[in-house]
């Protein structure tokens, strides 16, 4: 026999298995972050690394690995971002892990870039 409850039960779980969509507006605001990162990490490798005056030394190249490593992380992110499966929150929270993980290597690298030098 139904009960009044059955028809609601069965309308959250139908509710609780979809995705939910992001609202408008965050996709892009990622978008704009990672990209200005990504200029800033490119601009940053190819000043350090090319133009700065000075030699490499053994200790260059652990800021050398990081920034490389980070810049690859950001467009490994931006390729997430840029994908129709990031209007999923699940998909975004996961593309927003990628990015804050290439922020994190970025600011180790930029640190021991700054460490190296001095």
């Amino acid at each position: 026999m139904m009960t009044p409850e059955t028809p609601d039960d069965d309308l959250v779980r139908t509710r609780s298995h979809r995705p939910r969509e992001l609202p408008q507006g965050f996709r892009a605001g990622l978008i704009t972050a990672i990209t200005v990162l990504l200029g800033f990490s490119l601009g940053f490798l190819r000043y350090w690394g090319f133009d700065a005056p000075g030699d490499w030394s053994a200790l260059s190249v652990l800021p050398g690995v990081s920034l490389l490593l980070a810049s690859l992380l950001q467009i490994i992110a931006l390729y997430r971002a840029l994908r129709l499966e990031d209007e999923a929150e699940d998909e975004y929270r996961k593309t927003v892990r990628w990015f804050i993980a290439s922020a994190m290597l970025l600011l180790l690298g930029v640190t021991a870039a700054l460490w190296e030098v001095a």
